[in-house]
């Protein structure tokens, strides 16, 4: 399965599940390899994506696992891969204590979910499913167990621990927000009501602080260094830079979420996809 080294990652929350089709179009059409679908999707929610495009890759960032049977999931897809073959990603992850009731010892839970996929007469090849991960035993249990990582709203820092735990063989698909705007104040205004949630999230919050940040820069909805870094703004080549220094830091595929604005947003696809070819 080729990523291609950038993708685009949304939610239905922003582009409308009634816009799939014409999302997809809009992502293969600016040339970017592969569309994340994030907010927890149900896998199925992905058909109309790769209904509306001809070869562009779908993944889900992420599947939780709190939320599904495994037998429900191996289901699932293999009514997408006998329709769509080798086009759909399974992105698989444990989610959040503060966002789930259910949440307790994810670690074994995700195994055990996983064990619960290979017990099935025709599993989710390893090939075809990658794991949410953070921390190093997450880390590594992705790299044992699926493709590799999709971490979120992580530094540099971070990507270059995933990429040193996970090993040379696995692959890192970091995700990065992002704001085309090239006023400062108004952009980082913008990626400050994006990050309020994930600031709270105590699972991203250890990331950050544990891969080149400090709790001055998580207070007071996050300092203008964690902002910057971590959500990059100004022009595409701007973005196109932060894209890249993942990538140098050991990404194999990155994943660009324009935020600032509502619907399916073609145009900062396309202007992101021109600066980073």
């Amino acid at each position: 399965m080729d990523f291609e080294k950038y993708g685009a990652w949304t939610s239905y929350r922003r582009i409308g599940k009634d816009n799939a089709g014409e999302a997809a179009r809009a992502v293969e059409a600016a040339g970017l390899g592969t569309l994340w679908m994030g907010g927890s999707p149900r896998l199925e929610e992905m058909r109309p994506l790769l209904e509306g495009s001809e070869t562009l890759v779908v993944g889900t960032s992420i599947v939780n696992i709190w939320g599904y049977d495994p037998a429900d999931l191996v289901a699932e897809y293999a009514a997408l891969e006998a329709d769509f073959p080798d086009r759909l990603c399974v992105g698989i992850g444990v989610g959040h204590p503060e966002a789930t009731s259910d949440y307790k010892r994810p670690l074994t839970n995700l195994e055990a979910f996983l064990d619960g996929i290979d017990a099935a007469a025709a599993p989710i090849p390893t090939d075809r499913r990658i794991i949410a991960a953070l921390g190093p035993k997450m880390l590594r249990t992705s790299a044992r167990r699926s493709l590799g990582t999709i971490p979120y709203f992580t530094s540099v820092d971070h990507t270059r621990f995933s990429r040193e735990t996970v090993g040379p063989d696995a692959l890192v698909v970091p995700e990065i927000a992002c704001v085309l705007d090239e006023d400062v104040e108004r952009a980082r205004a913008t990626a400050r009501e994006y990050a309020q949630l994930y600031l709270g999230l105590s699972n991203y919050t250890n990331a950050l602080l544990e891969h080149g940040f400090e709790a001055a820069d998580i207070a007071d909805g996050g300092s203008d260094r964690l902002i910057d870094h971590v959500i990059p703004h100004g022009t595409a080549a701007d973005i196109a830079a932060a894209a890249r220094a993942h990538v140098e830091a050991g990404a194999d595929h990155v994943a660009l979420q324009t935020i600032g604005g509502e619907g399916i947003p073609a145009v900062e696809w396309s202007k992101l996809a021109a600066a980073l070819a």
